[in-house]
């Protein structure tokens, strides 16, 4: 299926093997692979929910292209481009996708804002998030090499009712932050505040 899909020039000027080529020369194989499979339930997922194949095949790529940026490249894109002085206070797990979608813009020439805030979400998720940014958000959670307790349950939902699975996802990860004592990033309580609430009968 992959392997089928085009892409318009308005949402990248890259055929998918030369996307696929720069994301190997950015990424380790281990990040490479894993990326590969975001995409793959990505696409699955747009299938099942209506949502664009190919902003769906794109978003499943790029949501890591800048995991493997050293912390320097962020901090002058904050300063640069004048994004909130709280990012950094955060570090690579935040800016690899807020940050981050400014160098898949500058550098693969994705200028579409939908796929451009699905990479921004895919960690932190959003108060808002389009159905493209709920399929990024969870197809990186559940993606077939994840293996970790309650993923398959993650699964099952998320097929069932996408923002069920959202709601889902960020109630574990804020437990998980919480437990391990770590600092949660203010758009992430919105979105548990958005999410968790709207669906907790199906996530409970």
């Amino acid at each position: 299926m992959t392997r089928q899909i085009t892409y318009q020039e308005n949402l990248l000027p890259l055929s998918r093997k030369e996307l696929v080529e720069r994301l190997q020369q950015a990424l380790s194989k281990g990040r490479f692979e894993h990326v590969c499979r975001v995409e793959q339930t990505a696409i699955e997922l747009a299938q099942l929910y209506n949502v664009d194949v190919e902003k769906a095949s794109i978003a499943g790529l790029c949501h890591d292209y800048a995991k493997q940026r050293p912390d320097e490249d962020f901090i002058k894109l904050i300063h640069q481009r004048k994004m909130s002085p709280e990012l950094l206070q955060y570090g690579n797990a935040i800016w690899h996708g807020v940050v981050g979608a400014e160098l898949v813009k500058d550098e693969l020439g994705v200028h579409d804002e939908d796929i451009l805030n699905a990479i921004r979400q895919h960690t932190t998720g959003g108060q808002y998030m389009t159905k493209l940014a709920q399929i990024i958000y969870m197809a990186d959670y559940i993606e077939p090499g994840r293996d970790f307790p309650g993923v398959e349950e993650a699964r099952r939902i998320t097929k069932t009712d996408l923002g069920a699975g959202v709601a889902y996802q960020t109630k574990h990860t804020l437990n998980y932050l919480i437990a391990a004592g770590q600092p949660v990033y203010p758009k992430t309580i919105d979105t548990y505040n958005a999410w968790v609430p709207k669906y907790r009968k199906e996530i409970n």
